[in-house]
């Protein structure tokens, strides 16, 4: 989903050459600023190495890893630079989930340039290290690094493939704004388009993008801008915003995130996930939400994640608030209560905040024709 990952060089070189914005940002330059990078410090990198790791992932994820294993052939390709990719593949989202179907981590994935299609030192022609290792590049959530590194060692038993933990020497960045998602590619990467747009690993601050991100200048409210891009364009992210072990990844609108293959072929929890794609109607979907009083003005930081958001005119539970910054957040509805243009969604025992629910421009349009004709076969 459109993430940097990048080297210390980038961290440093960046910000010298970048304009910065400034600390007091509203919604309305947030909306209109970009793009913006920011240093994502609630994600951490770890790394895939060894011979087995597009066999091993593939049986694991929801998404299809083996474009990784191929020749990158005409891939996205940059200016020539000694040290640079000449071409780079595009990076892939994916989760593992439980057996069961139920969603436990989110995962970019990437894969660093081979030696091969990169310029030598002199720029006069492509380097090689035939022993170089096959190896990936993940960002994950922080919050659950530990326990996922023993997850995936646990599923490994014999594949060649080692899993490290390599924060210390790379950090995570997000480009986001107005820019990036008019330049995207729905083709180059169809999930581009809701919060940015696609990059690999970018070691030396280069980019296939022609437009310079700015570089956000207080390091302590940076990610919580792009948090709220987030929620304003309806993404969740991460084993606490999309709850682990209990989320559907379907419901959490991960299919609308190029997140999951339907045609890999099997992966652990596969069966329900393609089961409920292929036969069920999607009732209930993560949206995006704002919290606002009877005047409809801006209600801010009266809401918790974890509220339920009802209908006080029938009284009915319409859903669960799932993130809340501010005024906006993430709510996990039923679609008909949502989406139908009701002005009677508030919170549970907070009569005077209501909630305001939204269509991402992202979603694809099918989603709600299946839900419109399966309420009418009904």
């Amino acid at each position: 989903m459109n993430r940097v990952l990048s080297s210390s060089f980038y961290k440093h070189c960046n910000r010298a050459i970048h304009q910065t914005i400034p600390k007091h940002r509203n919604e309305t330059q947030l909306q209109t600023a970009g793009p913006v990078a920011s240093l994502i410090k609630s994600r951490s990198v770890i790394r895939f190495r060894g011979p087995d790791t597009v066999k091993f992932l593939q049986g694991l994820l929801t998404n299809d890893i083996r474009k990784f294993g191929e020749p990158i052939g005409d891939k996205t390709a940059n200016f020539p630079t000694p040290n640079v990719p000449t071409t780079s593949v595009t990076p892939i989202y994916a989760a593992l989930l439980t057996p069961q179907g139920r969603f436990l981590y989110d995962l970019f994935l990437y894969k660093p340039p081979n030696s091969d299609t990169k310029l030598d030192t002199t720029g006069t022609g492509p380097a090689s290290d035939p022993n170089q290792p096959f190896e990936l590049f993940a960002d994950v959530d922080a919050s659950v690094l530990d326990e996922l590194l023993a997850t995936f060692t646990k599923y490994r038993l014999r594949s060649k493939v080692e899993i490290d933990n390599v924060a210390s020497e790379f950090s995570c960045w997000q480009r986001y704004g107005s820019g990036p998602s008019a330049n995207s590619s729905d083709v180059e990467e169809p999930e581009a388009a809701s919060v940015g747009w696609g990059a690999g690993e970018d070691g030396a601050a280069m980019s296939s993008s022609s437009e310079a991100p700015l570089i956000e200048a207080d390091k302590e409210t940076d990610e919580q801008n792009y948090l709220m891009w987030r929620i304003e364009k309806g993404v969740a992210e991460g084993s606490i915003e999309i709850p682990k072990g209990e989320a559907m990844p379907l419901e959490y609108n991960l299919v609308g995130l190029n997140a999951i293959s339907f045609d890999k072929g099997c992966y652990v929890g596969q069966e329900l996930i393609a089961r409920t794609h292929h036969r069920g109607v999607i009732r209930k979907r993560l949206v995006p939400l704002r919290f606002q009083d009877n005047d409809g003005k801006e209600v801010i930081d009266k809401v918790i994640p974890g509220s339920e958001v009802v209908n006080r005119e029938s009284g009915k539970k319409a859903g669960l608030v799932t993130t809340a910054l501010g005024c906006r957040g993430l709510g996990l509805l039923r679609l008909e209560e949502a989406l139908k243009g009701s002005t009677a969604l508030s919170i549970q025992g907070q009569e005077d905040v209501k909630v305001v629910a939204s269509k991402p421009d992202w979603w694809p349009s099918d989603w709600l024709q299946d839900l419109q004709q399966h309420t009418a076969f009904a």
